[in-house]
């Protein structure tokens, strides 16, 4: 009896937080090692289809980098990164376009359907969701890679209207037609802010913010925007994390109310994370004494 009692307050703990953001939109990004396995990949879609039967309305940002580079080295070509992004010439695009728009997309959707969830796959050439300019750096043309100018939000939330997961590929178009890659970090920022989401959240391969990144015991449960401000200035937060955290200082900046950075390779920790008191990763707010 005492188990049964512990998973009612489990319930009644979540309770506040249903009524919160009941109808309220979701912004939920992931990649890494989370696509590497099915089982991994349907735990967090469940975590999903949870959130969209209890009210709420997710909207699904993947990225592909792994993926890309093994596409591309079965190919012969050599992947090559400069300052972070990929130098995509056009025959890169191709694959990249055909690894994110064509097999994964359709992949998560299967797996929403096996869920018997409905959602729509798409890219950010669908009904020009994703603008792009040419990425431009002084010194690096780095090809076929956007950075966003404009975001049709209303292409999303028609999607949404119609009762379907939004499952979208950051790939971009310019205007010259062409297709452009997107980091997927910025795009589900831009989204977030375009369309109004409540809570952005980033799944990734590690436990959230660590002030030492070897200790998993000095992660940050909570932080404010200017701390966050303050730790990428002083390079205490480095690497793939930089942009996860820019990009959730952004969503803040325009109307988000919370970014959350959580390992998405933790069972449910999509759930634990929004549904409870504490939560499990790390929580970038507005405001607070972090």
């Amino acid at each position: 009896m005492e188990e049964y009692i512990k998973k009612a307050d489990i319930l009644i703990e979540a309770l506040p937080y249903i009524q919160l953001f009941k109808g309220k939109v979701a912004v939920i990004k992931f990649g890494g090692s989370i696509q590497d396995s099915s089982e991994a990949m349907t735990k967090v879609l469940q975590d999903i289809v949870f959130m969209k039967c209890i009210g709420w309305r997710p909207v699904v940002v993947h990225g592909g980098g792994p993926a890309i580079s093994e596409a591309m080295r079965e190919l012969d070509i050599q992947p090559k990164f400069v300052n972070g992004l990929r130098v995509t010439d056009r025959r890169t695009m191709d694959i990249v376009e055909d690894v994110l728009a064509n097999k994964i997309n359709g992949w998560i959707v299967n797996l929403f359907e096996n869920l018997n969830s409905r959602a729509k796959g798409i890219s950010g050439l669908y009904k020009d969701l994703l603008r792009v300019d040419k990425a431009m750096d002084k010194d690096v043309d780095y090809g076929y890679v956007g950075r966003i100018r404009k975001v049709n939000r209303r292409a999303v939330l028609d999607i949404l209207d119609n009762d379907m997961t939004p499952v979208i590929a950051p790939v971009g178009i310019g205007d010259d037609g062409q297709s452009y890659n997107v980091n997927a970090d910025i795009a589900a920022s831009e989204i977030a802010a375009s369309i109004g989401a409540r809570k952005l959240v980033y799944l990734t391969d590690t436990p959230g913010i660590l002030t030492d990144p070897d200790d998993a015991t000095t992660l940050l449960s909570s932080l404010s925007a200017t701390r966050a401000t303050r730790m990428l200035a002083d390079k205490s937060i480095s690497g793939g994390m930089i942009p996860k955290v820019t990009s959730c200082l952004k969503a803040l900046r325009f109307g988000v109310n919370k970014g959350h950075i959580i390992d998405g390779r933790l069972p449910h920790s999509l759930l634990l994370e929004i549904f409870t008191d504490k939560g499990i990763g790390t929580e970038i707010i507005h405001n607070g004494k972090s």
